[in-house]
């Protein structure tokens, strides 16, 4: 009688360490994959931020080069695209608080929350 409460002692240790350790292990996954989505994220992202502002380089000089052509000279030219570039920088300054941050707050916390459902679902399945 002794030695099955003693067997069954030791099944029921070996049972819940290798529970701690599938624990453990599936923490570790579970880490791993979330970092590897963060890192995916911030690679796509940065990605795109690039060739937006590479876009927007070559449209400003695109359009200081016709405004330079348009009126015969590359100083009046660049110097107008500077003039407008100031003019959206000023416009953002003044609607970042009440606009901007706000759009991109709820456009960060929505993409993160769509994300979170989607793992939910891939869960259930």
């Amino acid at each position: 009688m002794q030695e099955n409460k003693e067997k069954g002692l030791e099944d029921l240790y070996e049972d819940a360490k290798k529970y701690i350790d599938t624990r453990i292990e599936y923490t570790r996954l579970y880490v791993f994959e979330k970092a590897a989505k963060v890192f995916a994220d911030i690679v796509t992202n940065t990605t795109v931020v690039l060739c937006f502002v590479l876009a927007f380089l070559f449209a400003v000089v695109t359009l200081a080069l016709f405004l330079s052509e348009l009126l015969g000279s590359y100083t009046q030219g660049f110097g107008c695209v500077a003039l407008i570039c100031l003019f959206l920088a000023i416009i953002v300054y003044l609607t970042k608080d009440k606009y901007i941050e706000k759009a991109i707050i709820n456009f960060t916390i929505r993409k993160y929350f769509n994300k979170l459902a989607d793992k939910d679902e891939d869960e259930k399945i």
